[in-house]
């Protein structure tokens, strides 16, 4: 039996749907990308730092990694998952990686910028981040946290991208009117 084809809108509906249920709520993650992105951009808002988590939640290799970290959370928290995997996911046990690893390799398509922010995130446990790092509570959060901090680390790291665009494009814009500028002094009146 075919399945269809699940369309990309409809992951990324899931993906809000499933990030809502966890308690995660978006403003939360612009709020790190904020924190972080602030000290290099006077001009940058809140609203932008949103708009940024809300493009790279349109990355298919985001979406599948949240969904999956989200599911094996969830799972582990039914106690479904066999042993000895699921006392280490309900331990968040320190040195199982798989949670960082399935979060990197979701940043990836944002350079290293994201790679290094990401790891400053899962290091320091900013904001959200640290809420369900924190292991008190029924909740399983070992991919969650990671997942949040991979996509802060991806729309900080858009932001840095679009900023240095946006940079290029103005010095591109004014070396176009000093060059017409000079041509006109060169070639116009001035010239005796």
């Amino acid at each position: 039996m075919a399945r269809k084809r699940v369309h990309s809108k409809e992951v990324k509906e899931a993906v809000l749907q499933k990030l809502a249920m966890r308690g995660v709520l978006l403003d939360e993650i612009a709020e790190i990308v904020f924190e972080m992105q602030r000290p290099y951009h006077v001009y940058l808002t809140m609203k932008m730092c949103l708009d940024s988590v809300l493009r790279v939640l349109e990355k298919r290799e985001l979406q599948h990694a949240i969904l999956v970290g989200i599911e094996l959370d969830v799972l582990a928290e039914k106690g479904l998952i066999s042993e000895p995997l699921q006392s280490i996911l309900e331990q968040d046990e320190g040195l199982f990686g798989c949670d960082e690893t399935l979060a990197i390799g979701s940043v990836l398509g944002y350079g290293s910028i994201a790679v290094t922010t990401f790891g400053h995130l899962d290091k320091h446990k900013i904001g959200v981040i640290k809420r369900l790092d924190t292991k008190t509570g029924s909740g399983v959060h070992t991919f969650l946290d990671d997942m949040v901090a991979a996509i802060a680390a991806s729309a900080s790291a858009r932001i840095a991208h679009k900023q240095r665009d946006n940079e290029e494009h103005d010095e591109e814009v004014e070396n176009e009117r000093m060059d017409k500028e000079r041509s006109e002094v060169n070639g116009g009146a001035w010239n005796i």
